[in-house]
């Protein structure tokens, strides 16, 4: 019994000792509790030092340092001879601190700023109240008479002005299409300006000063500056000179054909550089349209790479120099009765009472539709297609300009025999102006394809050339032989043919002449409505220039490219040839003079001359 009592009060000591759930429960509560707020104490730490510090740390920065951005000179735009198309003017800008400016002083200071820059009184106000910026820029691009009134006004610390930068173009509407324009930021919108932005803009720079607690700088503070970083200049392979000239005989082009525009271009066949591009009408750099969004589009777009067009007779060229290539044309004579017929159907030629008999030379020479017919049949699709596609049809020249088209060449299983013989005098097929002109270089420098550029070179702040033209031929199409032989046919064309308008005295020039319908919006033949070109190069034994100049919309009496266009193509051409410095290949004559010495001026003249 004593045992047993002994065992019943051990038991009962230790129940008394061993915690009961319920206490367990509650530490594992509070263990939780502690636990879980020492993992949010942790959280906010993590928060406030990682999430939010960063802001934290901008937002103390305001309160003891103020920046101010430092504008990145933006490059230069030259020419070929180094004239500065497009250059930057130093003015100034009106920037506030709206961290410094009391809540008191904001309708004030935005009355003042509003009235004064000629700005509406709500932008302001909001630039200068909104406190999470550090800087606001009010106004950019104001002149120093400007920075003088603001400054005058004393508007207290939270005000200012600073150095800014204005894009300026020194020639105005020199190049237009080419180069472009920027916006008042200094960002490219069109041109060489949009196409090339990332190179011209820089990185702009800061200054950081130490301020009191009131904003003021501190008279003895470390200010601390970090550098713009200039953008780099563009060198073109453009010439203002030979710009002038292709301007100006455009603008007569326009005037004396009442035409809707005229484009043209100069190119170098032997580089593929661009030495002039123009669109007719133009506008002025400096003060671009941009109240009319409409006519902005139209007098800044790039024709010459935008859009495509059917050619029309200037695609005989590379019609005559693939068929003489393969060996299809030749030594055959072409019968022209003013139709051709393909599968049932006759396809006519300008000339509906027909050329006739014709040697090759001569049925290029009268831009015979029937005999590029024949050409082009019989190549057939495959080998035509192939040489369309050397000759850089139906893909993007990559000329450096932005907005170009790749053209309209139909894919060569969906085309039909009638389709191929329409190809072959230039229909059933749209190409750009550029891509024309390079594939006439092509055809008549030796063979070669090179990449049209107008951009030569990129040069940075010291004068090191980050960037140079790559001026190796892309492929050689046709043979040099081919090549001469079609020079010599264009040749005559200027000599005997259509392109008589483009004879220049004392140069042999070669050239061939165009007509080509236009569309209207559904793919109609617009009636009445043509465009008019001519495409020709110098010296014709050895070429350097070839100039395609096409006018839009004519409307005069006779609209062919031989009246339209090939007379303005001379004018380019003879002012090119005499400014590049290439004599005319006149022939000389031997003329025996007597022998005068010893008489006077009576018996010198009785004397009869001896030849």
């Amino acid at each position: 019994m004593a045992a047993k009592r002994k065992k019943r009060t051990r038991n009962t000591a230790e129940k008394a000792i061993r915690p009961s759930w319920s206490l367990k429960q509650r530490l594992l509560c509070v263990l939780i509790v502690f636990t879980v707020f020492f993992l949010i104490l942790i959280g906010r730490l993590f928060y406030i030092q990682v999430i939010w510090g960063p802001e934290l740390q901008r937002m103390a920065l305001d309160q003891w340092t103020r920046t101010t951005a430092l504008t990145a000179e933006r490059g230069r735009i030259l020419d070929s001879k180094g004239k500065i198309l497009a250059t930057n003017d130093n003015v100034y800008k009106v920037v506030v601190w709206p961290n410094q400016i009391e809540a008191s002083d904001r309708e004030r200071i935005a009355t003042e700023l509003s009235r004064l820059l000629g700005m509406d009184y709500d932008t302001v106000l909001t630039r200068v109240s909104t406190t999470r910026y550090q800087e606001r820029v009010i106004k950019r691009q104001i002149d120093k008479d400007t920075r003088d009134a603001v400054e005058a006004l004393k508007l207290g610390k939270g005000v200012g002005t600073a150095n800014d930068s204005r894009r300026t173009y020194p020639y105005n509407d020199l190049f237009a299409q080419i180069i472009g324009f920027t916006d008042i930021d200094n960002h490219g919108q069109e041109g060489l300006e949009l196409a090339y932005d990332e190179y011209l803009s820089g990185t702009d720079g800061k200054q950081i000063a130490e301020t009191d607690s009131s904003g003021n700088v501190l008279a003895y503070s470390a200010t601390q500056y970090v550098d713009p970083i200039d953008g780099l200049d563009i060198v073109i392979t453009g010439d203002s000179v030979l710009q002038s000239y292709l301007e100006s005989a455009l603008a007569d082009a326009v005037e004396v054909n009442n035409a809707k525009s005229a484009q043209g271009i100069i190119m170098d066949c032997k580089t593929g550089r661009i030495l002039a591009m123009s669109s007719q009408p133009d506008y002025d750099l400096n003060n671009p349209p941009r109240s009319d969004l409409a006519l902005l589009a139209e007098v800044s777009r790039n024709r010459l790479v935008t859009d495509a067009y059917e050619p029309g007779s200037t695609f005989k060229i590379i019609t005559l120099a693939s068929a003489l290539d393969c060996g299809v044309a030749g030594a055959r004579g072409y019968y022209c009765a003013g139709g051709y017929q393909v599968n049932g159907e006759t396809i006519h030629c300008w000339r509906t009472a027909g050329h006739g008999d014709q040697t090759l030379t001569q049925a290029v020479e009268n831009s015979c539709n029937c005999a590029f017919m024949q050409m082009a049949l019989g190549m057939g699709s495959e080998q035509f297609y192939d040489y369309i596609y050397s000759f850089g049809f139906g893909q993007s020249t990559g000329c450096g300009l932005s907005g170009e088209s790749s053209g309209i060449v139909t894919h060569e299983k969906y085309v039909t025999d009638n389709d191929l013989a329409r190809i072959g005098f230039g229909q059933s097929i749209a190409v750009t102006p550029i891509q024309l002109c390079t594939a006439v270089c092509a055809a008549v420098n030796g063979g070669y394809l090179y990449q049209p550029h107008v951009v030569q070179r990129i040069v940075d702040n010291e004068g090191n050339v980050v960037f140079e033209a790559n001026e190796e031929p892309v492929r050689q199409v046709i043979s040099e032989s081919t090549s001469k032989r079609v020079r010599e046919i264009l040749q005559s064309v200027v000599d005997n043919g259509t392109g008589r308008n483009c004879q220049i005295e004392g140069y042999k020039v070669g050239g061939k002449t165009g007509t080509a319908q236009k569309y209207d919006e559904y793919g109609r033949i617009s009636q009445g409505s043509y465009i008019c070109s001519f495409i020709g190069f110098a010296p014709a034994d050895d070429p350097r220039f070839v100039c395609l100049i096409l006018v839009d919309e004519p409307q005069v009496g006779q609209i062919f490219g031989s009246t339209v266009a090939a007379p303005f193509v001379k004018t380019v051409l003879e002012n090119t040839l005499h400014y590049s410095g290439i004599l005319p290949s006149t022939k000389s004559e031997t003329v025996k003079v007597p022998d005068l010495a010893g008489l006077d001026i009576g018996e010198a003249s009785d004397r009869k001359s001896v030849v």
